[in-house]
């Protein structure tokens, strides 16, 4: 393969390169499916639904071990700063075993009550799968991914982002450790036409994504050409909603955590403040404009700072690009739109008002620590504007009426809200969305089965007469 390798671990923080790793052929590709092939049908299939729990659970506790060395290689790769990157890893380790735990449960035959047959449906594998996965939470991802569908007994090829091999090496070297057998879970360097390839195949029976729409588009379309499930957490630009009554203090610094945590660069960030009311949008401006000014930028392996880089360069300057058009289509910076001048990726948090239906900023998605201001007169216009968007992801509502929020919530467009508090994640919390945010649910009991075949076993008890066949 002589194209130049994609896979190159820099650290945004200074630009300084820390490790290449070269392409995988197409003839180590296709060793890679044949191990996975061979996994689903042997060694993985023996061991039963305990036995790769138990694996699971040892890849989890082997994660807590290593959980210092891995958050710095999350800091040192994509810029987060290192308590972040410490909250990552425990989560991550956390899917890893409430799967191991919960496994036997979700999966349990489910009897089918009847008179007439002896029917239960039970849950199995489909077989190979394929993770695309993005850089932004670099083991979390692979966790929502791989704690199901292994102990669930699919077996994994997992592309992971460019930006983060090293981070996708460690994460492999869990299971490896833990005594998965050779093929159960593979990390890959691909490029895209070989991503595509490996959809195609017939041993691979599924697809999941986790990445950008144009990404979406192209694997779901080519999901669906092979006749093959698929799942997608695309992008979102959840709305954060602030009621007339809600208490302005607490919920600024709310949206300090919903829309600067790890860089803004989470696809269930808060990316548009709607305010009821114009009084109380400029005290909400005031005010998160006053918090973010308290925000130190500096290195992300260091305790002190409290606001660290984008992933990279280029995530940089495609924000910078997006504030530039949001300005030339009328919108007001109130606060940042400019890099730090410092090196590394460091980009000043970013307070956009005058923000209307006809202005791109609108409709697009944020990704990074840019806020898109939005006022409404009354609730009713704040969930019309929430819903008037191209995504459907998450969203959060504040007010001290809590089933006033929840009426509210019923009401929005989106897979996920949350009630006086920024879209969260939890391994016991369904996770995804609708429109243009994806379909599929990560986590929880629906997380599981989502590459499963429910596979009915029935006999039959008595008279056919009246039956279909």
């Amino acid at each position: 393969m002589t194209e130049a390798s994609p896979y190159v671990s820099i650290n945004p923080a200074n630009g300084e390169i820390l490790a290449t790793y070269p392409l995988q052929t197409d003839a180590e590709l296709e060793g890679l499916l044949s191990a996975a092939q061979i996994a689903f049908r042997g060694e993985w299939a023996a061991m039963g639904l305990d036995g790769r729990a138990r694996i699971v659970g040892q890849a989890a506790t082997l994660m807590v071990e290593r959980s210092e060395l891995l958050a710095q290689l999350a800091t040192l790769e994509m810029g987060k700063r290192i308590a972040e990157s410490r909250d990552e890893v425990a989560i991550s380790a956390s899917i890893l075993a409430y799967y191991a735990e919960n496994a036997a449960t979700f999966l349990a035959p489910r009897p089918i009550k009847s008179e007439r047959f002896d029917a239960h449906v039970e849950c199995g594998p489909l077989g190979v799968l394929l993770g695309i996965q993005p850089w932004n939470y670099p083991y979390y991802q692979l966790a929502r991914f791989a704690a199901p569908n292994l102990v669930a007994g699919n077996t994994l090829l997992v592309k992971h982002a460019p930006g983060v091999p090293q981070c996708a090496l460690a994460f492999e070297q869990l299971f490896i450790d833990a005594g998965a057998p050779v093929g159960a879970y593979a990390n890959v360097f691909l490029t895209n036409d070989q991503a595509g390839a490996v959809i195609d195949d017939p041993r691979v029976q599924g697809v999941a994504l986790t990445g950008s729409e144009r990404a979406g588009e192209a694997i779901a379309s080519r999901a669906g050409r092979n006749l093959k499930k698929s799942t997608m957490e695309l992008g979102g630009s959840d709305a954060f909603i602030v009621l007339e009554d809600a208490d302005m203090e607490q919920t600024v610094g709310l949206a300090v955590i919903g829309r600067v945590g790890n860089c803004g660069q989470t696809c269930i960030g808060a990316k548009r403040f709607i305010i009821v009311g114009e009084d109380r949008t400029k005290a909400f401006v005031d005010g998160l404009a006053s918090a973010l000014d308290q925000l130190a930028p500096g290195d992300p392996m260091n305790e002190a700072t409290s606001y660290g880089p984008l992933s990279s360069s280029a995530a940089l300057n495609r924000i910078l690009q997006q504030v530039e058009i949001a300005v030339a289509h009328g919108g007001n910076i109130v606060r940042g739109g400019h890099r730090i001048d410092r090196p590394g990726a460091f980009l000043e948090p970013t307070i956009i008002t005058q923000i209307d239906a006809s202005n791109p900023a609108y409709r697009e998605e944020f990704f990074g620590p840019v806020a898109i201001i939005l006022t409404a007169r009354d609730e009713d216009e704040a969930v019309a504007i929430a819903n008037d968007s191209p995504f459907g992801l998450g969203g959060s509502i504040y007010t001290p009426d809590i089933e006033r929020a929840k009426q509210l919530a019923s009401r929005i467009e989106t897979g996920m809200v949350f009630v006086n508090y920024p879209s969260i994640s939890a391994p016991e919390l369904p996770f995804g969305g609708i429109k243009r945010s994806g379909y599929g649910k990560e986590l929880s009991s629906y997380g599981i089965e989502e590459f499963i075949n429910r596979k009915l076993v029935c006999t039959v008890l008595g008279s056919t007469t009246g039956l279909v066949g």
